[in-house]
């Protein structure tokens, strides 16, 4: 079978890309090149330059590829933005998302992964977060993310998809220097980016009822992500639609280990040399105390657990930075 992989030339795409052709399995990726990267791709994985919202362009790859299979990655993901623009937001996470499903019910494709996100969640005041947890989204992006599962589930169960939707905690972390993620609105590359001008690590919080009064968060390699990926994608045969394990299943993906901002920050002073002490400013509305993801149900019904620790994903994250920043080593 062939997976047609969305969004695969950029930095959470390119690691499922690899990680599934490394696994053998044949893959073709489609990305709009808005963020992607077309040398992240190594040259035996053909890359379509497109818009997953491009119904004629879909209709092609996915008949000319045999695609039985889809991983859908490409979507807008800044929470900040969906604030201010929430129309483009709805725009192409939901209205760009049913193109795409009524593609791959035409075409006769039988699985879907969904790439969705622990913003479903919202700020649930518990100690872990479980696929059971009320989903509360608090802003557009994780409006259009919780949106987008019922689309793909419902899609699913009435045109006999197998699907999967993964809510993932935050990424951090590259394989490969040349893989890691090149923006700064994660946590670890906006550390990065304040001690590369010379600035103070900026912390948004610290009166949170938490240990050391900032937030705590669960964080998880992006190899693997990627590798959970994999696990799901090759489970779907077995949850067709009318077997004995039903045919839609949706999953937490994190470590299941609470690390504070605080503690992350040192981390990072240690690993980059770096040794600034923080600033600590007022929370950003929304901002939850504690974000942990419950691995159960991963480790459970797939037997897939991440391997990867924190100090891995900010060491391999910190040489991705320095290939494009190398006047951040510390001298």
């Amino acid at each position: 079978m062939t997976w047609l992989i969305t969004g695969g030339a950029g930095y959470i795409g390119a690691h499922v890309a690899r990680a599934m052709a490394s696994a053998g399995e044949r893959v073709v990726a489609l990305d709009d090149m808005s963020t992607g990267i077309a040398g992240r791709l190594p040259a035996d994985i053909p890359l379509v330059r497109g818009s997953f919202a491009d119904r004629a362009l879909l209709d092609r790859v996915l008949a000319e590829h045999a695609v039985s299979g889809v991983v859908h990655l490409a979507a807008r993901k800044q929470v900040g933005e969906s604030v201010e623009k929430p129309l483009l937001y709805y725009r192409d996470n939901v209205a760009g998302l049913t193109v795409l499903l009524e593609a791959v019910v035409a075409a006769g494709v039988r699985r879907f992964l969904f790439s969705s996100s622990a913003a479903v969640y919202g700020v649930p005041d518990v100690d872990l977060i479980t696929e059971e947890t009320p989903c509360s989204p608090i802003n557009p992006y994780g409006e259009t993310k919780l949106t987008g599962e019922w689309l793909v589930r419902a899609t699913g169960r009435a045109h006999g998809i197998s699907t999967a939707c993964l809510r993932y905690f935050n990424v951090a972390g590259a394989a490969e220097p040349e893989l890691s993620d090149t923006g700064v609105s994660n946590v670890i590359p906006m550390f990065f980016d304040r001690l590369t001008r010379g600035e103070a690590p900026r912390i948004f919080g610290g009166d949170h009822p938490t240990p050391d009064g900032t937030g705590v968060r669960d964080y998880i390699h992006v190899a693997d992500l990627a590798e959970a990926h994999l696990a799901v994608a090759r489970n779907l045969d077995a949850r067709s639609p009318g077997g004995h394990e039903g045919g839609d299943l949706t999953v937490n993906i994190g470590r299941g280990e609470g690390v504070s901002v605080r503690e992350l920050a040192g981390l990072v002073a240690e690993v980059t040399g770096h040794r600034v002490e923080p600033v600590v400013e007022p929370r950003r509305p929304g901002d939850a105390a504690r974000a942990v993801a419950s691995a159960a149900r991963m480790t459970g019904e797939l037997g897939w657990t991440a391997r990867r620790g924190v100090r891995e994903m900010v060491e391999s994250a910190w040489e991705g930075w320095c290939l494009r920043h190398p006047e951040a080593r510390a001298q």
